[in-house]
């Protein structure tokens, strides 16, 4: 039946269909969004001042920022640099959320230029700071040079390979001076060419491996547009969403390695889909050499295939059984390539001396323990954090299947089954830390399109990027610090946030009154 078509409401909100263009802004529109150009890059300035007082320089006897006449200053004031951190830290947070107006589905006013132009911005004051929020890049440049001196990285931690008056060692938390390498022989491999390059120079190191983090990233952003086209889904809205502030702080400040093995896993993802599945799993085979839980992708790549091919479950297990093979071998591959073999898959239990506090296997494995030891039975904390943590990895299995399935009958997008895969592997994993929930964050970003979920992955990125503090240097015995800071900060912020009141991009008036707008009926 077709039905009159009304004349469109004032207040109406202009809909951009998935891979339209969209509409060029309105110069009311562009001045807000300089604002929050510039408020992001203020957000992201601040915290790199900050970082030179409490971000993760290298242990006080080999920090080359002591003793210099302006950059050395910030070091001796200490709660000050926390404060400036935590309002850039702020800062940027409200950025992102205010440019989310400009970038949510169905009401894009920005292009992929415009939007990857801003992120740049914010991205390039923390590219050149020291690290904030970890001192995991010490420990990358600690195994790498375990590597290099003949050692086996898999046998011998830091302290007992290099001795612990090296300056690596000596600057990476104690509980890890003498545990084995975690990561997998391909992240090894790109880390004994950093260290060949950078020597004895700990600087140069750390920016080498920042610039491979910022390389993956790029991966990341030519990805994430592409796959989001595939799935429906706006590529402005997805890259706004994949690359949030933990992308900021945590892959390009905390240069953390999952942003090597993300990125090769979603252009493993496009280019299996676009070309060739077999090159496809290469690719993700080689993300799964530096981090084994990327091999969950290749499930979803060959759900694809085979979905893709007619569907039913022969092809899924042939595919199956291909992408497995592919990527699998790859990993052998590299593990014999690199000389380093497969010492690394008993390795992969080190990170579960850490009794991280938002791993759900783990906080129930301690919570049975102490309702043991309360019972009288004793403390038997370690064998039930086992049982637990095995039944989690159990049941994110059983996820992982019922995913694949609904990919393979074309009721979920591959994309979108990986992302909630990966999130089912890390939330039930031993360990989690707030960077592995973009694992879950960016595919979902690319690929799906309900606002329920996206809200809540908003909500997610922002409230944990704000949770984690900013101190890479050992606060540890002056925790009063961290509440100094905070207060003050938050005090502080109100002054930028009034210079910006009633410049920013505003929420459209229909999402405040309920109002839609009026489409033909047919």
């Amino acid at each position: 039946m077709t039905g009159t078509a009304q004349a469109p409401r004032a207040d109406a909100v202009a809909v951009t269909p998935p891979g339209a263009t969209p509409p060029p802004p309105t110069p009311d529109e562009r001045r807000r969004l300089r604002t929050v150009r510039r408020f992001g890059t203020t957000g992201s300035l601040l915290m790199a001042v900050g970082a030179l007082g409490c971000g993760a320089t290298p242990a006080p006897a080999y920090n080359p920022l002591l003793g210099t006449r302006v950059l050395g200053l910030w070091g001796r004031m200490p709660t000050v640099s926390l404060t400036l951190a935590y309002i850039g830290m702020g800062m940027l947070v409200l950025a992102w959320l205010w440019l989310g107006r400009l970038a949510w589905p169905g009401r894009v006013r920005l292009s992929v230029r415009q939007l990857t132009r801003i992120l740049v911005m914010w991205m390039a004051p923390l590219a050149v700071a020291p690290p904030l929020f970890s001192t995991d890049v010490y420990g990358y440049l600690s195994q790498a040079e375990v590597v290099s001196r003949g050692f086996d990285p898999y046998v011998y931690g830091a302290a007992q390979a290099l001795g612990l008056s090296d300056p690596l060692v000596a600057s990476i938390p104690t509980i890890w001076r003498t545990t084995p390498s975690p990561y997998g022989p391909g992240f090894l491999t790109f880390g004994r060419l950093i260290t060949g390059i950078a020597g004895d120079d700990i600087v140069l190191g750390v920016y080498l491996h920042r610039a491979l983090a910022l390389a993956a990233l790029g991966l990341v952003i030519w990805a994430v547009p592409h796959l989001a086209r595939r799935a429906g889904v706006e590529p402005i809205a997805a890259l706004w969403l994949a690359i949030s502030p933990l992308v900021l702080f945590h892959l390009v400040s905390g240069i953390h390695n999952d942003a090597i093995m993300l990125g090769v896993v979603l252009a493993g993802m496009e280019i299996g889909m676009r070309r060739s599945w077999v090159l496809g799993a290469m690719l993700i085979g080689l993300g799964a050499s530096g981090k084994i839980p990327a091999v969950v992708a290749l499930g979803f790549l060959a759900a694809y295939v085979a979905h893709q091919r007619g569907g039913g479950y022969a092809r899924l297990i042939r595919y199956g059984a291909g992408c497995a093979g592919i990527g699998l071998g790859m990993v052998a591959a590299v593990s014999v390539g690199s000389g380093l073999g497969f010492g690394w898959i008993p390795a992969l239990a080190v990170p579960n001396l850490l009794r991280s506090w938002l791993s759900v296997t783990t906080d129930l494995g301690v919570l049975g323990g102490w309702l043991g030891g309360i019972l009288g039975l004793g403390d038997h904390t370690d064998a039930v954090l086992d049982l637990t943590r095995a039944a989690g990895l159990g049941v994110a299995g059983i996820v992982c299947v019922i995913l694949v399935v609904m990919v393979l009958n074309g009721r979920l997008h591959a994309v979108a089954g990986m992302g909630y895969g990966f999130g089912a592997v890390f939330l039930a994993g031993p360990v989690l830390h707030p960077w592995y929930l973009l694992w879950a964050v960016v595919p979902l970003a690319a690929s799906v399109r309900n606002p329920r979920i996206r809200g809540f992955a908003v909500a997610v990125c922002a409230i944990v990027a704000l949770l984690v503090p900013p101190t890479g240097a050992d606060f540890s015995f002056r925790t009063y610090q961290l509440p100094m800071a905070i207060t003050a900060a938050a005090l502080l912020a109100l002054v930028p946030l009034w210079a910006v009141h009633g410049r920013v991009p505003r929420t459209p008036e229909t999402e405040r009154s309920g109002a839609r707008p009026v489409e033909t009926a047919t």
